[in-house]
């Protein structure tokens, strides 16, 4: 068995890719339609900020309803209570 030698043919040269501006998606379009992804992009991030606010203001709520019912709770406050009654003589 012949053991070939791989031989390039071709020399790394740069391209024309190379030395040609990298053109992006922003530069085929418009600037009305760019505007107009960059407002709804915009408006999206304020609807995402917004839920999670109103997430974090239902998990405070539901919290403190539920300190409230425990605070009501007998056992609760028994169990969860200071016993040394020493201090209070």
């Amino acid at each position: 068995m012949v053991k070939r030698s791989r031989t390039h043919s071709s020399v790394h040269s740069p391209s024309s890719h190379d030395t040609e501006k990298k053109h992006t998606l922003a530069d085929a379009l418009s600037a009305s339609v760019l505007q107009k992804l960059k407002q709804t992009k915009e408006e999206l991030e304020a609807e995402e900020a917004r839920k999670k606010e109103e997430l974090r203001k239902q998990e405070e709520e539901r919290q403190r309803l539920e300190k409230k019912r425990l605070e009501n709770d007998f056992q609760y406050l028994l169990e969860n209570s200071n016993l040394d009654w020493r201090k209070f003589k």
